[in-house]
């Protein structure tokens, strides 16, 4: 049951993250060009993974290496969204893809698959330390 509660939770923030995407698209690159839309997408992206984790992360009632096991099976499931995506919906190229993943062509995707591996973790101690209200 703590899998499937996992991908529920995955589902709605990869839902977000793909909005995000497409607001980069249609609005932050034709304003910002493309490297800087990236930069603040990516912000908006961190932002709505870990606010959607805070949210829910009760609901899965884990334990700390439940927790590490479902980070990583967010990631898994976040790379293989975007490496399908990005190949065979898309139409990109490897290297387009790859691209994504170079930190020394400004990629961050290894920064988001990191925070995505680390926000149940993360969103634990975010729980602890802001009110019960939420």
């Amino acid at each position: 049951m703590l899998f499937f509660k996992a991908i529920v939770i995955w589902l709605i923030f990869i839902t977000a993250e793909s909005l995000n995407g497409v607001i980069r698209e249609l609005w932050l690159v034709p304003a910002l060009g493309d490297i800087r839309a990236h930069q603040v997408a990516f912000m908006s992206a961190s932002i709505l993974i870990l606010a959607i984790a805070t949210l829910f992360i009760p609901w899965l009632h884990a334990s700390r290496s439940q927790l590490i096991q479902v980070g990583l099976l967010w990631l898994v499931l976040t790379l293989g969204f975007e490496i399908c995506l990005g190949r065979f919906i898309l139409g990109y190229s490897w290297s387009r893809i790859i691209a994504d993943y170079n930190l020394i062509q400004g990629g961050l995707m290894p920064f988001g698959l990191v925070l995505v591996a680390l926000a149940p973790l993360i969103a634990t101690k975010l729980r602890r330390i802001l009110p019960s209200r939420i």
